[in-house]
């Protein structure tokens, strides 16, 4: 089983490359069954039994990835239904039933099967619901079970990003900069990391890497190679995050728990945290062999990982023992051996993770515009939306541009003053039908449009698109106000195309109408409305709000003393449930002034989860907790924050 990871925006041209070098009848995508989940079996079964779709989603609407079968009336009595209604009760067993159960077959993200005779008397192929693919009929485990090997074209949104920062860099030098060129070991690069200022930098940019980083203080390559891999489930299952780094910080003795094992161990002050180390303790150890040692890895990355762990137990326990290591701590290092059984990291994945978290904040730390515009030009990817990305990149001093007709490109750009320029890409209601249309004219002939006729004429984009330049006030070289534009836009008289333009446009004569002027609320709505990025940031709207109800601002957080009980308020722009958090849910609030992390405990969480999951912004009351440097609020109680419409086109992301 082979990884590779390709430029996100690249991936298909690497799939049809193997399609073309080896031939359908030799190469063909893994298939993946995809089965029941709670939302799914309550729509397939809601619209079997002839629920109104309204109905049926706002059931679906109720419901997490976490929630279980004995949930599921509770959630339903939520959504406004009688769990006990004939109804009902058969719309329960049915979902009960369908979970888990195979829904349909679906290809996989990447898996490639290559032959070397025709691959149709190894396995039944098909061609796949996409143009020019092939799918194998069976699920990927299918083909580990037979020994068939799969290679994984992987796509990769950060390679990216760095790929299009690296040409901004070179297009502002002169002269080509490449991954090569970026400086090793940059201490500003790593001060900026230690201060957990990583919004948009590849894999330590979650709230959990971001509440790691001022305890860990990455200040080398390697340290941020063990960054990127202690947060992951088999490390925090396994318990070895807090000794990790109270070592670390000189609070506990390094210690290992067998001589034998400190080679394999002492990189990371005697805590496994990498896949080849737990093979080698097996080996050392345990006495186990090679062939028993690699039995090891393939239990650990099996999707029935804890079952395989277990027929381990006895030999890895025994083998500890006979060479002279207590029962107790066998078990021990048994339990950190498990915690890879969610997810082993090998040490080679992190180290080149690692090179391009740190490629990343390089540029992040020295060409923060490059940066925000490269990233928003491979959006969507990570964390955060564009309108965070941006608001972060104001932070950083960095001047933005609007969207504005000729002045902007396709793709959002560094203007020669050092600006972010936005691009067209960000506005709503550019598919590629009008990406294409509009690239066609940027780049053959005269990129100089005279007027808004002269625009919608040559472009031929869609009513939709037009307007959602005017409300962007992309065209405001020819109109002051976006009313203007827009009002013009219901001018245009649209009459069937003669010639080679495909349409002709006019504007109707008419009196100059007297247009009100767009209040500040509006132009931030019509801003989040038209492209997703505003000039002022929603919350500020309400910032005398705010005040008046005892509310800080983020930036005021620091200055706060510990255990304050505070509110706090903003934007709910990510929700977070890790598996491996017992039920914990993180937010992550944004206000004008910046983000602050909040932690949700289970018993909080149920109380208020209708606000937590349906508010676009919140009020949050709770405590205040600061550890080296980590600032959350512990949410004791919350309630929904009326941000007067500018957010309603605002979607978090949510990571259920």
């Amino acid at each position: 089983d082979i990884d590779v990871d390709f430029e996100h925006q690249r991936r298909e041209e690497v799939i049809q490359y193997i399609y073309a070098k080896y031939g359908r009848e030799r190469a063909a995508l893994a298939a993946t069954v995809i089965r029941y989940k709670p939302k799914s079996a309550i729509r397939d079964c809601g619209k079997a039994l002839g629920l109104e779709l309204a109905q049926v989603e706002r059931l679906a609407k109720t419901l997490a990835w976490w929630d279980r079968r004995q949930n599921l009336p509770k959630r339903m009595r939520e959504a406004g239904f009688d769990p006990e209604s004939p109804t009902i009760l058969r719309l329960l067993a049915l979902v009960d039933a369908l979970l888990g159960f195979p829904r349909h077959l679906s290809q996989h993200v990447g898996g490639f099967v290559i032959a070397r005779g025709l691959l149709s008397r190894l396995v039944p192929i098909e061609n796949a619901a996409m143009m020019d693919r092939s799918v194998i009929q069976w699920d990927k485990d299918d083909l580990d079970a037979l020994g068939l090997m799969k290679v994984d074209v992987l796509a990769l949104g950060m390679l990216s990003a760095i790929r299009r920062a690296l040409e901004l860099i070179s297009a502002e030098k002169g002269a080509s900069f490449a991954m090569s060129d970026v400086p090793p070991e940059d201490p500003a690069v790593y001060a900026m990391i230690q201060q957990a200022d990583t919004v948009g930098v590849f894999q330590i940019e979650s709230r959990a890497q971001m509440s790691m980083l001022p305890r860990l203080k990455p200040h080398c390559f390697y340290d941020l190679v063990m960054q990127v891999a202690i947060i992951r489930p088999g490390p925090i299952q396994g318990d070895m995050i807090h000794p990790f780094l109270r070592r670390r910080n000189g609070q506990e003795p390094v210690t290992y728990p067998h001589p034998k094992l400190k080679p394999i161990l002492e990189r990371t002050l005697g805590v496994p945290l990498f896949q080849e180390q737990g093979m080698r303790m097996a080996m050392e150890a345990a006495g186990f062999s090679a062939g028993e040692a690699d039995r090891l890895r393939r239990a650990m990355g099996h999707k029935r990982s804890r079952e395989r762990m277990a027929e381990l137990y006895p030999p890895l326990v025994e083998g500890m023992v006979r060479n002279g290591i207590p029962r107790e701590d066998a078990d021990k290092l048994f339990h950190m051996l498990e915690g890879f059984a969610d997810y082993g990291f090998p040490e080679s994945h992190a180290a080149s993770f690692a090179l391009l978290a740190y490629a990343s904040a390089y540029v992040k730390c020295h060409e923060p515009a490059i940066f925000c515009a490269a990233i928003l030009n491979v959006q969507p990817m990570g964390f955060y939306s564009t309108e965070v990305l941006v608001n972060d990149a104001r932070r950083h001093d960095v001047v933005v541009k609007p969207i504005v007709v000729n002045e902007s490109e396709w793709w959002s750009f560094v203007d020669s003053d050092g600006a972010l320029r936005l691009g067209f890409h960000l506005v709503r209601g550019m598919g590629e039908v009008q990406r294409s249309r509009l690239e066609r004219t940027l780049t053959h002939g005269d990129r100089e449009f005279s007027d808004l006729v002269d625009f919608a004429r040559r472009t031929e984009l869609e009513r939709d698109a037009l307007e959602n330049l005017a409300a962007a006030g992309a065209f405001v070289r020819w109109f002051p106000t976006r009313r203007e534009a827009m009002w013009a836009l219901r001018g245009l008289d649209e009459r069937e195309a003669r010639g080679e333009l495909g349409r002709a446009m006019e504007i109707v004569d008419e009196p100059e109408p007297a247009l009100p002027a767009l209040s500040a609320v509006e132009q931030t709505t019509l801003d989040i409305h038209a492209t997703g990025v505003s000039d002022v940031q929603p919350i500020a709207h309400v910032r005398s709000f705010l005040d008046a109800q005892n509310v800080l601002a983020a930036s005021r957080l620091p200055a706060m003393p510990q255990n304050l009980v505070c509110k706090i308020g903003g934007l709910v722009i990510t929700r977070q449930r890790p598996g491996t958090a017992k039920g914990f849910v993180f937010l992550t609030i944004e206000d004008e002034t910046g983000l602050v992390n909040v932690i949700v405990r289970p018993d909080v969480y149920e109380r208020y989860r209708r606000t937590i999951r349906g508010s676009q912004c919140l009020i949050v009351e709770g405590v205040l907790q600061k550890e080296q440097g980590c600032i959350d609020v512990i949410m004791k109680r919350c309630w929904s924050l009326d941000a007067h419409g500018t957010t309603e086109k605002v979607r978090a992301r949510n990571f259920h």
